[in-house]
């Protein structure tokens, strides 16, 4: 039986090819997309999930726009690094069908208290969604198998020193997540930095020649720009969001370790750090299965062996 998922997201060029990949995957069945202000303002990143729903021929799956900005702060967008559209790069379609009449908060709840089975929500932007989502119904929380996010790390940021941007974007909402008491799987910055994807990599996908293939490619030379010189000091450019679905479809081609995790919401310098407790000093149980190390290799077999899918 296929995985129910929801994919939280807010298109950007790593989010885009999480939902090529999870669309890619018969091991997995997305229930629903919701889209989340953070990459780009929230009016784009959900025509963006319109946009790549419409390219890879998927007008069933519904679709909803989530909160307009964080919990407690303004909202911060990214587009010094996912462009004007926070999808430049690629010709995309105009959106050929329309969001679901309510929010994004009103559909996952739709979906969870309709699944017969417990759902996996996977959530690559900021935590604003699903934060609001669970103290708004509480009684659906049984009906979420687990949380799989991209963000945070465990001592370093790509925001701010101390701060990775999804989490950054919205802490509060993060913290809520994390101490809800429901299973967190956490794709930080320690293994998304290690699953990078290398110009011989994108000349691989170019290569498998269908529509679907080619745009991952022109998103990818897009994503790399920004990540080329010495600034960063990659190689390849991360490719963050991906790495929650490839878990999901891959586990054994990462490496994990359980910890309590918690998330600085007031520090002068530390505002949005994840604060892993590495050597359970806190006291506090752990609350998240943390990917450390990524088998770079295997990650992108996977990729290039599901862009197959849409030839």
């Amino acid at each position: 039986m296929a995985l129910p998922i929801i994919l939280d997201c807010d298109p950007g060029h790593d989010d885009a090819i999480a939902l090529v990949l999870a669309l890619a995957s018969p091991e997995l069945e997305l229930k629903a997309v919701t889209s989340s202000a953070g990459n780009q303002t929230p009016d784009k990143t959900l025509r963006n999930v319109l946009r790549m729903l419409t390219l890879l021929k998927r007008s069933d799956i519904p679709v909803a726009g989530g909160a307009v900005k964080p919990l407690m702060r303004d909202l911060i967008i990214a587009d010094n690094v996912h462009g004007e559209s926070g999808l430049d790069g690629p010709a995309l379609p105009e959106p050929d069908f329309a969001p679901q009449n309510c929010t994004a908060v009103e559909l996952m709840a739709k979906v969870l208290r309709e699944s017969h089975t417990p759902v996996t929500l996977v959530a690559t932007g900021p935590q604003t969604n699903v934060a609001l989502l669970l103290n708004s119904h509480p009684e659906l929380h049984a009906k979420i198998a687990r949380i799989v996010m991209m963000g945070g790390a465990m001592g370093l940021g790509n925001w701010t020193p101390a701060a990775e941007f999804n989490i950054f974007v919205d802490p509060e909402a993060a913290e809520i997540v994390f101490q809800s008491g429901i299973p967190v799987v956490m794709a930080g910055l320690d293994v998304t930095h290690r699953a990078q994807i290398m110009a011989e990599d994108i000349a691989r996908f170019r290569q498998t020649g269908n529509p679907v293939a080619t745009v991952v490619a022109e998103l990818l030379d897009f994503f790399m720009e920004y990540h080329k010189g010495e600034k960063w000091g990659f190689q390849g450019a991360p490719l963050h969001d991906p790495c929650t679905i490839a878990w999901l479809l891959k586990p054994e081609i990462f490496t994990t370790i359980e910890r309590w995790v918690g998330v600085e919401t007031q520090g002068k310098y530390t505002q949005g750090m994840t604060v892993v407790d590495y050597y359970g000093l806190s006291g506090n149980k752990p609350n998240t299965l943390v990917m450390i190390d990524v088998q770079r290799e295997a990650f992108v077999d996977l990729l290039a062996e599901r862009l197959n899918f849409y030839s």
